[in-house]
């Protein structure tokens, strides 16, 4: 049967244990290749991490299928529970071919590893076996002159690493201080702004007022100019200024009779 005929999660969670499932195969089947204990100790991490996400998937499987119990004729629910039983058993056998390869790589660890720190250690004994007091002695003070060379140079590095922070913190409260300086400027060229901008609107007003001042006095001026023109005028031709009175009061006499 088909299961994506059944339902396309279900499908698409059975491909997916199954590429699991093929990737636990190959694994195992390197492992048995690899020969390094750490090499081992990392491919079985691996691969447990691998049968952890079977694990969650085939949970994910159950789920579904517990969704469509209802839903699904008796032979197909029958089918699903088979097939959640089968991925069950196929992931049992991987776990314990997993618990199988971690115990003999346990007894690698424990008898078949005369190489590195414990290797290193024995050939010591060794060395320290054929040496004299005198030999023993000198390499002794060798090993306790190394020693403070790599105090030595422990100490001037954390030296340096204190000097550094020291210039640090100098440099940090130098930045600091010179970022309030900036800021006190910029209040202080904020604050001449405003007073600025004050003065030049009152420069502004009193512009305007000396310009209505100015203009008065050039009305005045022009109205004295006129008057003083007038009065010349009147001056040069008085004659004229009597024929004007005569011809004034004769229509007045004219219209009194009338």
């Amino acid at each position: 049967m088909d299961l994506a005929s059944v339902n396309e999660e279900l499908a698409e969670i059975d491909g997916q244990i199954a590429d699991i499932f093929r990737a636990l195969q190959n694994g195992f089947q390197k492992l048995d290749k690899i020969k390094d204990a750490n090499r081992r100790s990392r491919q079985l991490e691996e691969l447990t991490d691998k049968m952890r996400d079977c694990k969650r998937l085939i949970k994910d499987f159950e789920r579904v299928v517990k969704d469509e119990a209802g839903s699904v004729d008796p032979n197909t629910a029958k089918f699903l529970n088979e097939r959640k039983q089968s991925l069950i058993k196929e992931l049992n056998s991987y776990v314990a071919l997993k618990k199988q390869h971690a115990s003999e790589n346990k007894r690698v660890d424990l008898f078949d590893a005369p190489s590195g720190e414990d290797a290193f250690g024995e050939e010591n004994v060794l060395l320290a076996s054929n040496m004299s007091n005198q030999q023993l002695m000198q390499h002794g003070d060798n090993l306790m002159d190394e020693t403070d060379q790599a105090l030595a140079r422990s100490k001037q590095t954390v030296q340096e690493t204190i000097n550094v922070g020291t210039e640090t913190a100098a440099a940090l409260k130098a930045q600091t201080e010179q970022m309030s300086r900036v800021v006190n400027e910029l209040d202080s060229i904020h604050f001449s702004m405003k007073k600025a901008s004050k003065l030049v609107k009152e420069i502004g007003r009193q512009v305007a007022t000396d310009r209505c001042i100015m203009g008065l006095l050039f009305l005045i001026v022009a109205g004295v100019i006129a008057v003083i023109i007038v009065k010349k005028l009147v001056g040069m031709h008085p004659s004229s200024s009597n024929h004007c009175a005569v011809w004034w009061r004769g229509s007045d006499a004219s219209t009194l009779a009338h």
